[in-house]
């Protein structure tokens, strides 16, 4: 049976929010049912043009998760056996095991101390199998595009970023996502901007890669669901697809939340988190980076022993979330060999997530506060 905390890490929030707006979900859904509307239908329309509207992008796409996003935009950049791609290692491995499932190699580097792609190790790492970067914008933080996009134009290659922690963040004016090639998101639950199960989408400014794209989520279809208006390019040879949309009754529950509460719920997130860094300085913790423009997907504190801390918290009923001790290097070393990326792998044993989705109470968020000084005060 699942332990029951006082605070827990973010189910109350998926309650509160139905919970709150269940009249507009339930109304959404009934309208998707009575009218037989779940596979490519208006609501994806609407939802894909919401967010095309949202980042300033010309072409938006929805598909089925996050991971999905990124193989559908490196198959259509043409990645495939051979191929080079540079990554980093502290990330979730989705953008790493898409690269390998289209039989490319992933090249990985290390981070700075910020948890975003060290750029000054990007040409190194260069060689004439190299066909990409994907800069990942790890929780709510954008990587250096400046100089991602220097390096890429450079050396002719394509940028994929991986912004599934990042909607709405921006970094000199330049959301995420919008900068390269294509950027990737993420609509699994846990995400700022969380659907009722998966999803994800992608984004781009370039018309002959949505054109790829689309055909590519759906089976290389060009019959079926035109929308936009828009019936996308047949290409000269015709390639194998997937079966990836994102469904038309989570873009339906998505529009809500994207058009009518997504910035208030991010403006939550950040006064979360800046009451949580306030306190916290005042406590030997290590803090995350900020950077101006960012969003808040997650708390993420640095402890020497994140497993000691955790126990400490569940006995307070805070639950807070220790995962991705082993960095993916080290985790597939049969694959990679033996590397050494030091700032990723001091970061990997010492992160612990705690709570801060925006239906949490004042009281909450104190509750939190107080359990994390308690722990210290302990020593």
């Amino acid at each position: 049976m699942k332990k029951k905390y006082k605070v827990d890490f973010i189910n109350s929030g998926y309650k509160r929010y139905f919970q709150a707006h269940e009249k507009e979900i339930m109304a959404a859904l009934r309208k998707c049912y009575a009218n037989g509307d779940f596979v490519l239908r208006e609501d994806l329309e609407k939802f894909e043009i919401n967010l095309e509207k949202f980042l300033g992008v010309k072409h938006a796409i929805g598909v089925a998760s996050g991971t999905d996003a990124l193989k559908i935009a490196y198959k259509a950049l043409g990645c495939g056996p051979g191929d080079e791609v540079i990554t980093v290692s502290h990330t979730f491995i989705a953008p790493i095991e898409e690269i390998v499932q289209l039989g490319a190699r992933p090249v990985l580097i290390d981070v700075r101390k910020d948890a975003l792609m060290d750029v000054s190790k990007i040409e190194a790492a260069i060689t004439p199998k190299t066909v990409g970067i994907v800069p990942v914008h790890l929780s709510g933080k954008v990587c250096d595009m400046k100089e991602i996009m220097r390096i890429a134009k450079k050396h002719k290659l394509w940028v994929v970023e991986d912004a599934c922690q990042a909607l709405g963040a921006s970094l000199d004016g330049k959301k995420a996502g919008t900068i390269g090639n294509a950027g990737c998101f993420s609509f699994i639950a846990p995400k700022t901007l969380g659907a009722g199960g998966d999803g994800g989408g992608i984004v781009t400014n370039d018309t002959e890669l949505y054109d790829k794209m689309r055909l590519l989520r759906n089976h290389s279809n060009i019959t079926q669901g035109v929308l936009h208006g828009h019936q996308p390019k047949a290409p000269k040879q015709m390639i194998w697809g997937y079966n990836s949309r994102l469904d038309n009754i989570m873009a339906a529950v998505l529009n809500i939340k994207l058009t009518k509460y997504y910035r208030g719920m991010l403006a939550r997130r950040k006064k979360i988190c800046k009451k949580y860094i306030e306190v916290f300085k005042k406590l030997p913790i290590g803090l995350p980076t900020e950077q101006p423009e960012q969003i808040y997907q997650e708390m993420i504190i640095r402890v020497p022993d994140a497993w000691k801390f955790k126990a400490f918290m569940d006995s307070q009923g805070v639950e807070v979330l220790v995962r991705d001790t082993v960095t993916n290097h080290k985790m597939y070393e049969w694959y990679f060999g033996k590397i050494s990326l030091p700032v990723s792998e001091a970061m990997a044993t010492s992160a612990v997530r705690i709570p801060c989705y925006p239906e949490m109470t004042e009281e909450e968020v104190n509750t939190v506060i107080e359990a994390v000084k308690k722990f210290y005060a302990q020593k």
